[in-house]
């Protein structure tokens, strides 16, 4: 499901569905630029993904199905609680709906995540993370 590459445990992490349901889920109900209301998604924290793959870096530069590039401070993760939503309001995400990973972060909660700089990361249709 996401690509790790970088400086990540032997330079390739392939995150699997498994992986992922392996790991310890959360939830956050939060407001977006492009949906109604405060949905609820539901995923697994940034940070648990990046120790999963070994990642030693400061930097990740997250890609989209739809070549969409940006790079995001691995900071971000450890400073606030973001997540890889596989689900909004318990319905799977697919890609003709942000799926089926979209970077998530907890905007409601923290005043500062309202800054446009911040909306630039909240990738979907996440495919790859290359640490550095």
């Amino acid at each position: 499901m996401l690509r790790l590459t970088g400086a990540v445990n032997g330079g390739l992490v392939e995150i699997t569905r498994a992986d992922l349901d392996g790991m310890m889920w959360h939830e956050i109900a939060t407001s977006t630029t492009v949906t109604d209301g405060q949905p609820l998604f539901r995923g697994v924290l940034m940070r648990d993904i990046l120790a999963h793959a070994g990642a030693d870096g400061e930097v990740v530069t997250a890609q989209a199905l739809n070549d969409y590039v940006i790079d995001i401070p691995i900071s971000d993760f450890q400073d606030f609680d973001v997540i890889a939503a596989l689900y909004m309001d318990g319905v799977a995400l697919t890609p003709r709906d942000k799926g089926p990973i979209w970077i998530i972060y907890p905007r409601d909660d923290h005043g500062v995540l309202a800054d446009i700089r911040y909306d630039m990361r909240w990738v979907w249709q996440l495919v790859a993370l290359h640490v550095q």
